[in-house]
């Protein structure tokens, strides 16, 4: 649980210095950043790979108990 809990916070710390890079050239990212929009893009991103982490953690824990059953 550790190692997985390392390996989240390693993608998230990593995920945030990509966008913290300057953007200026790609014309649709500055108008959704000046309409407030690209905080809702990153939010829905956020929840969408939160869901599939959750998924897999749980996916882990029934297989692990379904090795540990058999044995």
């Amino acid at each position: 649980m550790k190692r997985q809990l390392s390996v989240l916070l390693l993608f998230l710390l990593s995920s945030y210095t990509l966008l913290a890079q300057s953007t200026s050239e790609i014309d649709m990212a500055d108008t959704w950043r000046s309409n407030g929009k690209i905080n809702v893009v990153i939010a829905v991103l956020a929840v969408i790979f939160l869901g599939l982490f959750i998924y897999l953690i749980g996916i882990d824990r029934k297989l692990r108990r379904l090795e540990n059953k058999k044995s």
